[in-house]
C-alpha cells in the first residue's frame, strides 16, 4: 500500500522561513516588554519620556501604553499638582499585576514557608532569617560598590540591584544635598508587605553599604509604586570628643597670668583698727 503525503505538508524551506507576520508580533511585543520594564524602573514616567529614552514616536509609546494598561500592567498616577499651567501629561506606573507576573509563582511559596517559620519559631526566627538573607548579598555588592563618594555608591548600588532585576535608579531631589534610590520592581514585594522585617533588613544594609545614613520613605510592599530610599549624599564631617570636626582649630584659651594674683574672688576684710 502507498502512502501519499498530504499536500499540505511544509516542505524544510518553508519551516526555515519565519513569517512576516510573525516578526511583526515579535517586535510588537518585545517593544512592549521595554515599555514596560521602563515604567518599572522610571514610573511615574509620562509617554514623552518613554518616547525620548526608547527613540520611539510619542504616538507609537501612547499604543503600547494603551495595550498595556489594557492588560491590567500600567496606570495612570494621579500625582500631586505641580503649579504649572494647563493640564499636567499623564504619567504612569507599573501595576500589582505587573509586579506579579514578573515575579511568577515564587513570592506565594516564599509566603506560606515564612509563615510556617514563624508559627513554629516565632516572629523572632523571621528576623534572623531576615538578616541571614542579606549577608550574601552583602557581600556580593561590597564587591561593586566601591567608589570614593557616596554618591559614586548609590550608583553602583542600583546598577547591581538592576541586575538582580530590581530595575534600579537613582533620582536626585532638587535643592538638595540628598538623592533617591528608587527600586521599580521588588521580587518579594508580596513577601514583604505581609514580613517588613525583610525591608528593614535591605534598608540596614544599604546603609552600610554606601557608608552613610539612609532614610525609606516607601516601599513597594506598603502601597508604594516604587520603594524610594533617601541618602545624603554630602555626609557632614564627624566631630571629636570636643564637639569640633577634624582639624579644625582649637579655641582660643583663657589669657595667659601677668603674675598678679587674682583677688576678685575673695571675700572683703575689715580694715585694721575698725570694728
Amino acid at each position: 500500500m502507498t502512502i501519499t503525503p498530504r499536500a499540505t505538508h511544509a516542505t524544510p524551506a518553508r519551516l526555515a522561513s519565519p513569517r512576516p507576520a510573525a516578526e511583526g508580533v515579535d517586535h510588537e511585543s518585545t517593544t512592549r516588554a521595554r515599555v514596560l520594564q521602563h515604567v518599572l524602573a522610571d514610573g511615574p514616567v509620562t509617554a514623552a519620556a518613554l518616547a525620548r529614552t526608547l527613540h520611539l514616536s510619542a504616538a507609537g509609546i501612547r499604543r503600547h501604553l494603551g495595550c498595556l494598561e489594557d492588560d491590567g500592567l500600567v496606570a495612570v498616577h494621579h500625582g500631586r499638582p505641580t503649579g504649572g499651567r494647563g493640564r499636567p501629561a499623564r504619567s504612569y506606573v507599573a501595576t500589582d499585576r505587573a509586579h506579579a507576573e514578573i515575579s511568577g509563582e515564587y513570592p506565594d511559596i516564599a509566603s506560606q514557608a515564612l509563615r510556617f517559620l514563624a508559627e513554629v519559631a516565632g516572629d523572632g526566627a523571621i528576623e534572623e532569617f531576615a538578616q541571614a538573607r542579606m549577608v550574601e548579598l552583602e557581600e556580593r555588592y561590597s564587591a561593586v560598590v566601591t567608589a570614593d563618594d557616596v554618591d559614586g555608591r548609590v550608583r553602583q548600588l542600583a546598577d547591581a540591584l538592576s541586575a538582580d532585576g530590581f530595575a534600579a535608579s537613582v533620582r536626585p531631589v532638587e535643592g538638595t544635598s540628598t538623592v533617591q534610590l528608587c527600586q521599580g520592581h521588588c521580587p518579594v514585594a508580596h513577601v514583604a508587605a505581609q514580613f517588613p522585617q525583610l525591608c528593614d533588613a535591605e534598608a540596614q544594609v544599604f546603609s552600610r553599604l554606601l557608608g552613610s545614613h539612609t532614610q525609606r520613605l516607601v516601599t513597594l510592599a506598603n502601597g508604594g509604586h516604587v520603594c524610594t530610599t533617601n541618602v545624603p549624599v554630602h555626609v557632614p564631617a564627624p566631630r571629636t570628643r570636643s564637639g569640633r570636626p577634624p582639624g579644625a582649630p582649637e579655641p582660643p584659651g583663657p589669657p595667659e597670668p601677668d603674675g598678679t594674683p587674682d583677688l576678685s574672688d575673695t571675700p572683703e576684710r575689715p580694715m585694721e583698727g575698725t570694728r
